[in-house]
Parts: C-alpha cells; sequence; structure tokens
C-alpha cells in the first residue's frame, strides 16, 4: 500500500516533530556529529537562519504527521561560497523505506535551484551511511572527497566522504 506523502515548507510548528526526529540520530547513531540534541530555541533560529538565506527548508508529512525534513544551509560563511550549498535530509525511524529520503532530496535539489545555488554538498558519515551515500548517487551526486577520522562519537573515530551535485547544465 502507497501512503500518500506532501512535501512543503517547513513551519515552526514542526519543529517539536523534527527536533525527536533529529534527536534519534543524535542519541543513537553517528549520521551527526551533534552529540547532544538541539532545543526548541535552536530549532526556531535553524529555521529563521534558513529561510533568512532565502534556502528551502522543507517537511515530508504522511497523514499530517512529519515523517522527515531536509533543508540546505551555506556550505561555508564566506561570500565567494554564497552559490554553494549543503544538505540535511532526515527520515523518521518508523518511516524508512518508504521513499521519502529520495522524495525529499529531489524535492530540495528543485528548491535549490530556484534559490539561486550552484552545487549542493553532501557530508555523510562513512561508518553506516551507504543508504545516505546511495540516496544521493541515485540523484547524481558524485564523491568529492574524504575526511578520515575527523570526528569522534560513540567511542570511534569517524571518517566522512563528501559528494558533490551541480545545478548546472
Amino acid at each position: 500500500m502507497t501512503t500518500a506523502v506532501e512535501l512543503r515548507p517547513a513551519r515552526p510548528q514542526d519543529l517539536p516533530a523534527i527536533g525527536r526526529i533529529y534527536a534519534h540520530y543524535v542519541e543513537n547513531t553517528v549520521a551527526t556529529f551533534e552529540l547532544t540534541p538541539p532545543g526548541p530555541a535552536e530549532w526556531s533560529r535553524r529555521l529563521e537562519a534558513i529561510a533568512a538565506a532565502g534556502l528551502p527548508f522543507i517537511t515530508a508529512t504522511v497523514d499530517g504527521e512529519v515523517a522527515g525534513y531536509a533543508y540546505c544551509g551555506p556550505w561555508k560563511s564566506r561570500p565567494a561560497y554564497r552559490r554553494t550549498v549543503e544538505d540535511s535530509v532526515y527520515v523518521a525511524p518508523d518511516a524508512h523505506g518508504r521513499g521519502i529520503g529520495g522524495r525529499l532530496v529531489d524535492e530540495l535539489l528543485t528548491r535549490c535551484a530556484r534559490a539561486g545555488a550552484r552545487q549542493v554538498i553532501a557530508v555523510i558519515v562513512d561508518a553506516d551511511g551507504a543508504a545516505s551515500v546511495a540516496l544521493h548517487r541515485n540523484r547524481g551526486f558524485v564523491e568529492a572527497g574524504r575526511l578520515h577520522a575527523v570526528g569522534f562519537k560513540h567511542d570511534r573515530w569517524l571518517d566522512t566522504v563528501l559528494l558533490q551535485r551541480s545545478l548546472i547544465g
């Protein structure tokens, strides 16, 4: 059975659900290098900062409930990087395997192009990141490099793989 997934801009009332989804990854995985889940004030700040930058922050809902989210933020703060963004995509643990991550990335890429982004970078922890790498590669991202032992979480050193997708012809 296929469940309808609605993609739309994130709203402040989505932030508690977004925070719960992300907290799962912070506390139980190495998908993010954050060690403590951000609180409500930090999520509000992030949503406002992304909107102020003119970049997309979207949610995927199923039956009115947030099942995942994605956003792009500036890759670096220096002005010459202003057309390069970094994506973040998270799907609720109970919503995996429904194609939600792919739908989020596809929509994110479309909205990033509309916002004037030229390059999208994905920074993926190499350990346990095969699904995320595959998700991005299936959407035209190519490996741009690796950073070795740059993060330490859950008592182990972790590498990241950098993937890049051009939004120009």
